[in-house]
């Protein structure tokens, strides 16, 4: 049990070479454009929810924000649903990797930052030092506001990154946990069994959060430079 810990977390490979671009790809088969004259219920549920997010993120937006919105509902559908399907039995979570989450969050962080530079540039600027400040504070806050400024996008993507891995690897380990007790203990079975399933609805409620938090953040970071 233990040397499979983390093999979950592997990038899968296929005659040697990695398939990861594939996996990020499949989510967007599960969104497909219809083309009929009167929706079925999924397609019509799937309208639903992205006029949902739109109307829950862009509202406080200005015009120039509210450009980013095809970005912003992709982002979250693609997030959430990678997270879920990561919790399909033999299946790889693209969004367990520092290195894509953060691939997501710079650019995306980049951007804003850019387009409050280039449009709100006194305004951009006046964050670093707070109205009021003491003269001899101000090199020590001028440094901390640069600092917490960069920390945002890794912040956005440790965040995603350790909410889905510990998950992961709590079920791993409950999962395994239980398969042992079951020849030994089978009533403590149960009860392990009873805690993996309620942490498996959990897992589910996780994943669309992380997905929605992430987009917030991200949605509010354009907010502050638009």
């Amino acid at each position: 049990m233990n040397e499979n810990l983390f093999a979950s977390f592997i990038t899968p490979t296929m005659m040697g070479l990695p398939i990861v671009v594939t996996i990020i790809m499949f989510p967007s088969i599960l969104f497909p454009s219809s083309k009929r004259l009167i929706n079925n219920r999924l397609y019509s549920f799937q309208h639903w929810l992205i006029k949902l997010i739109i109307k829950q993120m862009m509202l406080i937006h200005t015009p120039k924000g509210r450009t980013w919105t095809l970005m912003i509902v992709s982002l979250m559908m693609f997030i959430g649903s990678t997270n879920l399907l990561g919790l399909l039995p033999h299946t790889f979570t693209p969004t367990t990797q520092l290195s894509m989450n953060l691939s997501m969050a710079i650019p995306l962080w980049a951007g804003a930052v850019i387009m409050g530079f280039r449009h709100k540039l006194k305004s951009s600027l006046a964050h670093f030092l707070p109205q009021g400040t003491p003269f001899t504070l101000i090199p020590m806050l001028i440094i901390i506001e640069t600092i917490s400024l960069f920390i945002q996008p890794m912040a956005l993507a440790v965040r995603l990154t350790a909410n889905i891995t510990a998950g992961h690897l709590l079920m791993h380990l409950i999962g395994g946990a239980t398969l042992v007790l079951m020849n030994i203990s089978p009533p403590t079975a149960t009860i392990t069994f009873i805690i993996l399933l309620l942490l498996t609805v959990l897992e589910f409620a996780v994943a669309l959060i992380q997905a929605y938090v992430f987009t917030l953040l991200v949605s509010l970071y354009l907010h502050d430079n638009t």
